[in-house]
């Protein structure tokens, strides 16, 4: 169930990704060339800490806004470009403090009442957004909602109709479905608008939001007994990957690969454990030709015969 949402920070992704894993898996792959514009929103009932309902943009998964019923914030490099279209800063507070709030506030009141549920905690999350490839041009358009950490129905862009996995998103369907113009308004936003906005804010934000910084690595260490994790921090974007080699030869299989977790200076980190006695630690950055590769062989000779380790402080914490 998804309770402490830090609605306003980058950690709200992370928390989202979490009640809705299935929804998200599907959407938040990227490749090196494409670019992506989300809206997720957030309402509840029965949470005493956040807002009834939440929005948060995010341009490449990085947060570049966000809007509750009282608050609208922008990232600076989307302020800029928004404030040469007053038209486009007006739709953003018309939906942020009216049309949103009291569309999902009845959406979520009457899912309860259909589904003849408590007044206890529920949550009705909707992301919706599109994918851009800058090299083929190709659109990708998405419009999805879970509830109460599943995935509830999704509209299929390619037959115009609503799709709903969980069979209590049937009756559903069927009244949406009806709904012609309402599809076609999200259809034409979701494949037209929303790659034309997201162009913009990638060309006016090009210095932050395609910027690369490659990361410190370092190898850590619990105990002098403990397997060595290989932590990757200050990297930017976030599209990365971490993996141990051995020979010239790169091992995926049966590696946990840690999770990317934001930075509070807007940079990433992850981890990745193994045996510190067999590999290299190797990392690789969008964009970027040439791995980080960090050997192995000195942190190894250096815990010889059981000697403390100068990297016995576990780093790896969740920033705040």
């Amino acid at each position: 169930m998804c309770l402490n949402l830090a609605v306003n920070t980058q950690s709200f992704l992370v928390v989202f990704r979490k009640c809705m894993p299935k929804l998200i898996m599907g959407v938040f792959q990227s490749a090196a060339m494409k670019h992506s514009l989300k809206y997720v929103l957030t309402a509840s009932s029965g949470v005493t800490n956040l807002p009834p309902v939440v929005s948060v943009a995010l341009i490449d998964d990085i947060q570049a806004g966000y809007c509750d019923k009282e608050s609208l914030q922008l990232l600076d490099s989307v302020k800029n470009y928004i404030d040469t279209d007053p038209q486009q800063l007006a739709w953003y507070k018309e939906r942020c403090y009216e049309i949103l709030p009291n569309l999902f506030k009845a959406r979520i009141s009457d899912l309860k009442q259909r589904l003849n549920q408590s007044d206890g905690v529920h949550i009705l999350q909707r992301i919706s957004g599109c994918e851009w490839d800058d090299e083929t041009g190709e659109v990708v358009g998405f419009h999805q909602f879970g509830y109460d950490g599943e995935d509830f129905i999704s509209l299929d862009l390619n037959t115009l109709t609503w799709v709903a996995p969980n069979p209590l998103a049937v009756v559903t369907k069927l009244t949406w479905d009806v709904d012609k113009a309402r599809i076609i308004n999200n259809k034409n936003f979701l494949t037209q608008t929303c790659p034309e906005w997201l162009k913009k804010y990638l060309d006016y934000g090009r210095s932050s939001l395609l910027r690369t910084e490659l990361p410190s690595v370092s190898l850590l260490q619990k105990t002098p007994s403990s397997p060595v994790s290989c932590h990757a921090t200050g990297f930017f974007p976030h599209r990365a990957v971490m993996f141990w080699r051995k020979d010239g030869e790169d091992f995926y299989e049966d590696v946990e690969q840690g999770e990317i977790l934001p930075n509070h200076d807007e940079t990433f980190q992850m981890s990745t454990p193994e045996d510190w006695r067999r590999y290299d630690c190797v990392f690789q950055l969008s964009g970027v030709k040439e791995d980080t590769v960090t050997k192995l062989d000195k942190f190894s000779s250096s815990n010889h015969n059981n000697k403390p380790s100068v990297f016995q402080v576990w780093w790896l914490t969740r920033p705040k």
